[in-house]
């Protein structure tokens, strides 16, 4: 059995590298490889990255806040109807009948818009519920000619452990002034309209628990004010008390420095923007007397 030996010794090693060839070849070639010249280029190997299990865990996805579409009026009349209103139609054409005029500084949210007569028509939506329904009755569609589309994510209200701000916005009744302070830095020092001594605004320390940027405001006001009144679109509310007191624009007069209000605070509609924008939800409001 001896002579069998070494020659079945010889073909098991032939088999041994036969089948490892392809293995070594693989091994080898990312060595050296042919580029479209067809010459051998030194070809480095990957390095292995070894990747910490924890890097390898998901990051939480975020979802971005949904994006509405409003419009400003930047071309209306005055604050008491002076100039050319903006009109509002019942569709969207200058053939259907005006249900109501708009002026400066109204701030409105859109749910779509379409285009005829060789101009856009955007049409209203009214998100909030109206304390008087029946005033407001049928669609509104207003035309693109005087007014300006912008994108924003509505409505923020305060949740329980929301971040804490340096921001802090005092009321000064005495002087009808409002002070926005980041830290110790002033940011806005503006005439205002608290109000009127039959509907004062409350005094205290508040937060802003609700931000919106448009609200349809309606009157009379139970056990408030027996005064009717229809204001659409009022916009930049920064809502303080349970019991409806809000800084906002008011583009229906132009009475700042003195009381003139339900017992919100009134501040110029781009005055409101501004302060709106910079405010975050919780930010403290003082009203001193």
């Amino acid at each position: 059995m001896r002579e069998y030996i070494t020659p079945l010794r010889g073909f098991f090693a032939a088999v041994v590298v036969l089948i490892a060839l392809p293995s070594l070849y693989a091994l080898f070639l990312p060595i050296f490889s042919t580029d479209t010249a067809g010459s051998s280029t030194p070809n480095m190997p990957t390095p292995q990255i070894i990747l910490d299990p924890v890097l390898l865990t998901p990051l939480p996805t975020t979802t971005p806040p949904a994006m509405y579409n409003y419009l400003e009026i930047v071309d209306g009349c005055g604050p008491y109807f002076e100039g050319t209103c903006v009109n509002v139609r019942a569709g969207p054409g200058t053939d259907y009948p005006v249900v109501s005029k708009l002026r400066t500084g109204v701030v409105l949210r859109v749910s779509g818009s379409e285009q005829r007569e060789g101009r856009w028509w955007h049409k209203i939506e009214f998100v909030h519920p109206l304390l008087y329904p029946e005033r407001v009755s049928g669609d509104w569609y207003v035309s693109a000619d005087a007014s300006a589309l912008f994108s924003d994510d509505g409505d923020h209200r305060l949740v329980k452990g929301a971040a804490t701000t340096s921001k802090r916005i005092l009321v000064d009744k005495s002087d009808e002034m409002l002070y926005a302070y980041e830290g110790d830095n002033l940011y806005m020092k503006e005439a205002i309209s608290t109000g009127l001594d039959g509907t004062p605004t409350p005094a205290g320390t508040f937060s802003i628990f609700l931000m919106t940027p448009s609200r349809f405001m309606q009157g009379p006001l139970p056990g408030v004010s027996d005064q009717a009144y229809d204001l659409p679109g009022v916009p930049w509310n920064l809502y303080f008390t349970s019991g409806g007191a809000v800084i906002h624009g008011a583009y229906w007069h132009n009475h700042f420095g003195q009381p003139w209000s339900h017992g919100c605070v009134n501040l110029p509609p781009q005055k409101a923007k501004q302060l709106y924008l910079w405010a975050d939800i919780g930010t403290p409001v003082t009203v001193r007397e």
